[in-house]
């Protein structure tokens, strides 16, 4: 079943039980999957789905600290309650244990030690991790290892 036909019938399942954060998200993620294929770029692709998945979950972490810096707790809720619908379409997230990991073996790979080769090592990093681990937490990760940190 593709992204698309579970968000179809899952949407169904959220108006049958008028669960309005749950329909309005998945109208949402929907739309956009809608808008890329009329965009004529042809079926999407497993790989843009999750593009359009990340993407929606990035808006949603980044809107959720906008909220919380300006003490609306109550959109704060909205959002979250959005992400965790979002994450179930998403694949299981990597811990931070297994980030450093595999981190500490894309560096031994490549040779790179100095902090400049950071985005070489980034680059090579997220094609296999997108998806799977925060860029954010990967990033993080990647300066403290080439700095020394660990």
């Amino acid at each position: 079943m593709s992204l698309n036909e579970r968000i179809v019938a899952d949407l169904k399942e959220a108006m049958k039980t008028k669960d309005k954060i749950r329909i309005d998200t998945l109208r949402s993620i929907r739309a956009q999957i809608l808008e890329y294929e009329k965009s004529g770029k042809g079926a999407i692709a497993e790989e843009e789905e999750l593009k359009i998945l990340l993407s929606a979950a990035k808006k949603r972490k980044e809107a959720i600290e906008q909220f919380q810096q300006g003490g609306r707790d109550d959109l704060v809720a909205v959002e979250q309650a959005e992400l965790e619908v979002i994450q179930q379409y998403l694949p299981e997230q990597m811990d931070e244990a297994s980030i450093r990991q595999t981190v500490k073996e894309h560096i031994e790979r490549l040779g790179v030690t100095d902090i400049k080769d950071m985005g070489k090592v980034m680059g090579s990093l997220m094609t296999e991790l997108r998806g799977k681990a925060d860029g954010k937490l990967v990033q993080q990760i990647v300066k403290e290892l080439l700095t020394g940190g660990a």
